[in-house]
């Protein structure tokens, strides 16, 4: 039987949209602006007119193939799929026969896979979440990878507790700024770390206390914390597990950016260094999923987290948008607009 999507359409549907186009891996500069045809609805599936997206470093590493690991999914010597773009926001414009949870016109926000960048994407109905009445189309594009990020390593991983002391090294960039904020959201005391510039927006997001790493060293403070959460991942393994108390967790979420395998082998160490002591360390994959996207969703319907956005740039311009971005010392998030 012909499959057919519930959708509001006046005539024939629009079958052709734009959408950024990666030509290979590589730099920014092997990304366009094409039109492409629109994605089809499976029956579980929701079609979403999009009004932003975002930047994470998932669409660098999509961009790039770096680090090569990347194309064991991706595809190994060109990409899989053309498209690029992970978070979405925007109106329902068809749903699959099978979806309850939304109807045409309603306005969403989640992940898409690789779609993001583009006039119409489409998503399972499990990993979307109505937006927050008073949230924007921007602010919401905004949140879905970075928060999910900073919500899983903080509770799932790090199993934060109201009350314990929480380091944050990375604090500035969209994962860092989601974290302080889930983090105090959470009840937790949190120190931030983050360069000079970024001290006073690490402040108003919430850090009780903000160390400037261009001055001083986060492990030679004396201080100790309950869980660390590390979404830089370049320093010494010991400092992580100097700074922790004893039964203290160490969750990274970042790393080096070799070549060929990331940051599995640096990963790999610090386990094997934490298999002793009485700490002990994690590291993961966000799982985007509807629960998750909800309990965030309630937090930027109270208030308790307000996406930090650096730059919005038209969809036209998401390759100078991935450009600053590999440039490094993000504050915040950068924003795709689609109007």
């Amino acid at each position: 039987m012909e499959h057919t999507s519930r959708e509001q359409d006046q005539g024939s549907p629009k079958t052709t949209m734009r959408a950024i186009v990666r030509s290979g891996y590589g730099l920014p500069n092997v990304l366009s602006l094409q039109q492409v045809p629109r994605p089809e609805v499976g029956p579980t599936h929701v079609l979403v007119k999009v009004s932003a997206s975002s930047v994470n470093a998932l669409e660098w590493h999509m961009m790039t193939g770096s680090p090569y690991l990347v194309r064991l999914q991706a595809g190994l010597r060109s990409p899989k799929r053309p498209t690029i773009g992970a978070d979405i926001a925007g109106i329902v414009e068809a749903v699959g026969e099978d979806v309850t949870r939304f109807a045409v016109g309603d306005r969403v926000f989640g992940e898409t896979g690789t779609g993001g960048y583009a006039e119409y994407a489409v998503a399972r109905e499990d990993v979307l979440a109505s937006i927050p009445t008073e949230t924007t189309f921007e602010q919401a594009a905004a949140t879905p990878v970075a928060a999910f990020t900073a919500l899983q390593g903080l509770r799932d991983h790090g199993r934060i507790q109201r009350g314990q002391h929480v380091l944050i090294n990375g604090a500035s960039g969209g994962v860092g700024t989601f974290a302080i904020q889930i983090a105090k959201a959470l009840g937790a005391e949190v120190t931030a770390v983050c360069s000079t510039r970024n001290m006073g927006s690490a402040r108003t997001l919430g850090a009780d206390h903000v160390i400037d790493y261009t001055r001083e060293s986060y492990a030679e403070r004396g201080e100790r914390y309950d869980l660390m959460l590390d979404i830089v991942g370049t320093g010494p393994i010991s400092e992580g597990k100097l700074v922790l108390k004893p039964g203290g967790r160490y969750v990274v979420v970042g790393g080096p950016k070799g070549k060929w395998l990331g940051p599995l082998p640096r990963l790999l160490r610090a386990k094997l260094a934490y298999l002793s002591g009485g700490k002990s360390m994690a590291f993961f994959v966000a799982n985007p999923n509807a629960a998750d996207l909800e309990f965030v969703a309630d937090l930027l319907e109270t208030g308790q987290i307000v996406p930090l956005i650096e730059a919005t740039y038209p969809l036209g311009e998401a390759p100078d948008a991935l450009r600053q971005f590999g440039h490094g010392h993000a504050q915040g998030k950068t924003v795709i607009t689609i109007p």
